[in-house]
């Protein structure tokens, strides 16, 4: 952010208000005719340099920087708490050419057991890596994304969590996670190229309040906010695991 600009009066700018100069009687002789006039000052502060952005995506490593694609100007950077926790936290990052300009910090929570590079069905781990995000959809209607989002009752679910807490409205919005699934399908799509015994239907979804059973789960008003902010013409990708992950 810019600082205000401050002006500097000179003598001229005095007069003109109908002031004397500060320690100089209302009756001190008149400058003489032949003295050189007085300029009011041009000079301005100088403008602070912005802020640099970083270029490297913060606490992301050189290994999983390596696997963000080179076209990926949209990466959503998952930071888990720990190997174990469920929790952490998300940042959206966008490549606007002179480095990668963040959104706010939101909470989230993942999978019951932390987190696992070799994620396989039922294991309660939050899959490690860096996928794409291509397809969403939720039980609300679309609020505006310019991802293809699939609207269907489908996305209703009750029951409880991992805790015992109530699981109504954690598909309100999702966002499909391209992780042993077929992009450019609704993210209810069951197809698993690598085979069910890795698991899929990976999802960033509306926070239920405890762990998942693998998928990244947002606050609801965040999850809106991202739905609105993904743009697939910058092929967005998450970069997803705990801290230590992914600094290697």
């Amino acid at each position: 952010m810019s600082l205000p600009r401050r002006a500097l009066f000179g003598l001229g700018a005095l007069v003109l208000a109908g002031c004397a100069p500060s320690g100089h009687p209302a009756s001190a002789p008149a400058i003489s005719a032949a003295a050189p006039a007085a300029v009011p000052s041009t000079t301005t502060a100088a403008r602070p340099a912005p802020p640099e952005l970083p270029r490297q995506l913060p606490g992301v490593g050189p290994r999983m920087l390596a696997a963000v694609p080179a076209e990926a100007r949209q990466v959503l950077v998952v930071t888990g708490d720990g190997p174990e926790a469920t929790t952490g936290h998300a940042v959206l990052y966008r490549d606007d050419g002179a480095g990668w300009l963040a959104r706010p910090s939101s909470p989230t929570r993942n999978g019951g057991h932390g987190w696992s590079a070799d994620h396989r069905e039922g294991d309660l781990r939050s899959p490690v890596g860096v996928f794409g995000l291509s397809d969403a959809g939720g039980r609300l209607p679309n609020p505006g994304t310019r991802l293809p989002y699939d609207r269907t009752d489908t996305f209703t679910i009750g029951g409880t969590g991992l805790m015992g807490e109530p699981l109504a409205g954690s598909f309100d919005y999702v966002v499909a996670i391209d992780y042993n699934r077929v992009p450019g399908n609704s993210p209810l799509d069951t197809r698993r190229p690598r085979g069910g015994r890795f698991g899929g239907g990976i999802w960033l979804h509306a926070d239920h309040g405890g762990p998942t059973h693998g998928c990244v789960a947002l606050p609801l008003e965040r999850m809106r906010d991202l739905l609105l902010a993904l743009d697939p013409a910058l092929h967005p990708v998450v970069v997803m695991g705990d801290a230590q992950s992914l600094a290697g």
